[in-house]
């Protein structure tokens, strides 16, 4: 598992269905949602004081994040810093 480090968090995006809401499939090929899980937090006093914990739904800042590929999946690595919101 990729282990975080100085401030940063691993997250990890979703892929959505291209359809309309009657179900019709609009595209073959999935979307990233605008919204990532949190898969890994590093150990520091900013991260704790944030209150994130694995599995939390989080908004970004959009291209502040380092896309890494590790055993076949994709992750982004980013600052606490470009938090911008925790979803319900």
């Amino acid at each position: 598992m990729i282990k975080p480090l100085n401030g940063n968090l691993v997250l990890k995006k979703e892929l959505k269905e291209n359809k309309t809401a009657s179900g019709i499939v609009l595209s073959q090929k999935k979307e990233e949602e605008d919204f990532a899980h949190v898969v890994a937090l590093s150990e520091d006093e900013e991260v704790k004081k944030l209150g994130l914990k694995v599995g939390d739904k989080v908004m970004y800042k959009s291209y502040s994040e380092t896309k890494v590929t590790y055993e076949g999946e994709e992750y982004f690595v980013l600052s606490y810093k470009d938090i911008l919101a925790v979803l319900d």
